[in-house]
């Protein structure tokens, strides 16, 4: 029998410039004008200790990391996150929105980093026990688009992985697609090149589907 003082768990995940932090703020200002309290949160960050550990990452020190210590700190700052605030809020009986989880590491160290799936995986289970959203929203949009929106936000100050060329976020890309069709009923892929708007409709539209909101 399902646990009804559960909260729920939502991941948002995409490339850069996707609009996730976007969609995950509308998200949580729609539940709690429903009543739902809903916990809005980050990866890497979400606590103190993964927080600092953001910043090792997107402002290394001396030269940036190599994929295989990516992804260590990564899941380091997972499990901080998991254990610290997403468990015990989930628990309460919040819904935790967060931009970007493990599938983040998945499509980009995994895929793009070329560690594989399994290393990931392995770390997360040790880290984080595994734990899986009871839905990801994966939002694609335009490459044309995408390159606009981080222009316009960042400028020359793109952070040392936002910063990496277009060939390693196509194949960020086609990681997150592919994750997603493995998993159709773990996913929902929505069109990110709509108005926000718009997108955020296909969000609600999907949740309640999914989640029966």
């Amino acid at each position: 029998m399902a646990d009804l003082s559960r909260g729920k768990f939502i991941a948002f995940e995409g490339g850069e410039g996707a609009g996730k932090s976007t969609q995950a703020r509308l998200l949580a200002a729609a539940l709690e004008e429903r009543g739902i309290t809903a916990a809005l949160t980050r990866e890497p960050g979400g606590t103190d200790g993964a927080e600092a550990i953001r910043t090792l990452l997107l402002d290394p020190p001396g030269d940036a990391w190599g994929a295989p210590a990516e992804a260590l700190l990564f899941a380091a700052a997972r499990a901080d996150h998991v254990a610290k605030r997403i468990t015990p809020a989930v628990e309460r009986g919040e819904w935790v929105i967060t931009d970007r989880f493990v599938d983040s590491s998945r499509a980009y160290q995994g895929g793009a980093g070329a560690l594989g799936d399994e290393v990931i995986t392995a770390l997360h289970k040790i880290g984080s026990g595994g734990l899986r959203p009871d839905l990801t929203i994966l939002i694609e949009a335009d490459p044309a688009k995408v390159a606009k929106r981080l222009a316009e936000r960042d400028g020359n100050n793109s952070d040392a992985i936002g910063g990496r060329n277009a060939d390693y976020h196509a194949q960020v890309a086609a990681s997150f697609r592919a994750l997603a069709e493995a998993d159709p009923a773990g996913f929902a892929i929505i069109d990110g090149s709509g108005t926000i708007d718009t997108v955020h409709a296909a969000i609600m539209q999907a949740i309640t589907d999914r989640l029966g909101l």
